[in-house]
C-alpha cells in the first residue's frame, strides 16, 4: 500500500460515507413529516421512535443505496482528480491505469462485504425491531381469518382447512389426505384443529378416519388426536411471510420447508436469496465503470460524468427489477435472473476499462 493508495481510499470512503449520511438524513426528515401524525395519535414514546425505528434506517438504507452511492462517489471524486489533472500526473509517473484501480477495488470490496453482512445478518435483526414498532404504533396490524387453505405437509400429504383463525390458532372443517402416487390411501376429516403453543403439536378434535388398502376400506372415529405437522399457525395467516427478518441461514431453512410444503411462492424466496448474494458484487462492478468513465478529462466535466453515471445506475436498477419479475412470474431461473444485470454491466466495465486513458 503506497501513499497514493491511501489517498484514493480516503477520498473514496470519505465521499461514500458523507453522501450516504446526507441521504439517510433526508429520508428521515421526509419520513418524520409523513408519520408524525401516527406517532402522536398512537402515543409512540420518543426513545422508541429514535432507537427502535429510525436507528434501524441506518443499516437498511446504507445497504439499499450502497451501489448507487458508491458509483456517485467514485464519479464525483475521480472527475475532480481528472479536472485537476492529478490522474494525468499519476499515469505520467509510470503507474498504469490498472495499478491505479487497486485502491478503488479495495474500497469497493470493503463496501461490498459490508453490504453482504448488512443484508444477510444485521438488517434481518434490525427489521424485527422496526416491524414490531410499525405494527404497534403505525399500522396497528390485526390478524385476519382465511378460508379454504391447502398446504402440503410433506410429499404425498395434503392438509386443508375451510377457515383458520390466527387469533385463537384454530382451524375449522379440517382434512388430512395421504396419497400413494395418485391413489388416495388415507383421509381424515375433523371438526376442528387447534395448535398448542407450548408443545407445537396440533390437537385434532372430533375426527373421522377412512383408510383404503387393497381395495378395502376401514373407518375410525375419535374425540381427540394429537399430531405434529410441518406447519405453524403463521402458515395459515394473511400476514405475508417477511423474508427481510431472516438471516441467510434462516432463509435457506425457510426455503427448504416451503419447498417441502409445495409453496407457490418458492421463486420469490429464491430471488430474495440470490439477490442478497449478487447485490454486493454490483458495488465492485459499478466502481470499475465509474473510475473508467470519469478518469478522462472532458469538456462537460464532472456534470457530464455524473449525468452518465446516474443514468447507468438507474439502468442497472431497472434491469434488476425486470429480470426478477421474469424470474418470479415467468420461466427465467432465479439464479440467472439475479445475475443478468451483473453480467451485462461487467461487459460494460470491461469495455470502459479497455478504452480508459493509459
Amino acid at each position: 500500500m503506497k501513499k497514493l493508495d491511501w489517498y484514493i481510499i480516503r477520498k473514496f470512503l470519505g465521499t461514500f460515507f458523507f453522501t450516504i449520511g446526507l441521504i439517510i438524513l433526508i429520508v428521515v426528515i421526509f419520513d418524520i413529516s409523513e408519520k408524525i401524525d401516527d406517532f402522536i395519535t398512537n402515543k409512540a414514546p420518543l426513545n422508541e421512535i429514535i432507537f427502535s425505528y429510525y436507528l434501524t434506517f441506518i443499516p437498511f438504507f446504507t445497504n439499499m443505496f450502497s451501489p448507487l452511492i458508491t458509483f456517485i462517489a467514485v464519479v464525483f471524486f475521480t472527475s475532480k482528480l481528472a479536472y485537476n489533472t492529478e490522474i494525468v500526473a499519476i499515469l505520467s509517473s509510470g503507474i498504469s491505469f490498472h495499478r491505479m484501480l487497486r485502491p478503488y477495488v479495495i474500497s469497493a470490496t470493503f463496501i461490498g462485504l459490508m453490504s453482504f453482512y448488512l443484508g444477510n445478518f444485521l438488517i434481518p435483526k434490525t427489521n424485527i425491531i422496526k416491524n414490531n414498532f410499525e405494527d404497534k404504533y403505525i399500522y396497528k396490524f390485526q390478524w385476519n381469518t382465511r378460508r379454504n387453505i391447502h398446504i402440503q405437509n410433506k410429499p404425498g400429504e395434503i392438509l386443508f382447512v375451510e377457515i383458520f383463525n390466527n387469533k385463537i390458532n384454530t382451524g375449522f372443517n379440517f382434512s388430512w389426505e395421504k396419497f400413494n402416487g395418485e391413489e388416495l390411501i388415507y383421509k381424515l376429516n375433523a371438526n376442528r384443529i387447534v395448535f398448542d403453543t407450548l408443545t407445537h403439536n396440533w390437537t385434532i378434535i372430533d375426527y373421522n378416519i377412512r383408510r383404503i388398502k387393497d381395495g378395502k376400506q376401514s373407518f375410525e372415529h375419535g374425540d381427540t388426536l394429537v399430531e405434529k405437522f410441518n406447519i405453524m399457525p403463521r402458515d395459515y395467516s394473511n400476514k405475508v411471510k417477511k423474508m427481510d427478518v431472516m438471516n441467510y441461514f434462516e432463509l435457506n431453512d425457510f426455503i427448504e420447508k416451503e419447498r417441502l410444503k409445495g409453496s407457490e411462492n418458492i421463486k420469490s424466496y429464491l430471488v430474495e436469496k440470490y439477490k442478497r448474494i449478487s447485490f454486493p458484487f454490483a458495488t465492485i462492478i459499478l466502481t470499475i465503470i465509474g473510475a473508467s468513465l470519469s478518469s478522462r478529462k472532458v469538456r462537460g466535466g464532472m456534470g457530464l460524468h455524473l449525468a452518465i453515471g446516474i443514468t447507468l445506475s438507474f439502468t442497472y436498477i431497472i434491469f434488476m427489477q425486470i429480470s426478477t419479475v421474469f424470474a418470479t412470474f415467468g420461466n427465467l431461473t432465479p439464479l440467472i435472473a439475479t445475475w443478468i444485470p451483473n453480467i451485462l454491466f461487467s461487459l460494460i466495465a470491461l469495455y470502459l476499462l479497455r478504452i480508459a486513458p493509459k
